[in-house]
């Protein structure tokens, strides 16, 4: 009758025969990959947000790219010949006043400026800018197309 709780337990709390558990040294690398599987979904969803400003078409050719120091000054040509001046949309007759502003602030006129032509736009409106452009003494004029696909 008198059979304490101690006792009851078989050794009034010491532990005879038992081992301490093994120190485990492996690293478990499963979060690791979660976190990576999860960094690569979001580029993947984020990457084509970050093309530049306006969508267009662009032919395909098998030119190099060019190498770029800075970011150059680039003209958007729509399928409608409206004109946009990075992202913004300028009327084509003050296109060569506000390039003239942008690149004397910018350090010279020895900027680079990319013309960007919808593939479907009147030939004869990408060709007003880039005349605009010739004529205004701009060197560093390129046409902007896509690497072509299928060769």
């Amino acid at each position: 009758m008198g059979m304490s709780a101690a006792g009851a337990s078989g050794g009034g709390g010491r532990r005879r025969g038992r081992r301490r558990a093994a120190v485990m040294a492996e690293i478990n690398v499963t979060p690791m990959v979660d976190v990576m599987l999860v960094l690569l979904i979001i580029f993947m969803v984020a990457a084509p947000l970050l093309t530049v400003g306006v969508p267009i078409d662009l032919p395909q050719t098998q030119a190099k790219t060019l190498d770029i120091d800075k970011e150059p000054l680039t003209l958007s040509v729509k399928v409608d010949g409206k004109v946009f001046l990075n992202e913004t949309e300028i009327q084509i007759d003050d296109l060569v006043a506000k390039l003239k502003a942008i690149t004397e602030a910018r350090g010279g006129m020895d900027e680079r400026i990319f013309v960007r032509g919808d593939r479907s736009a009147n030939y004869g409106e990408v060709m007003k800018v880039m005349g605009r452009l010739s004529a205004a003494g701009f060197k560093r004029v390129a046409l902007v197309t896509e690497v072509e696909q299928g060769t």
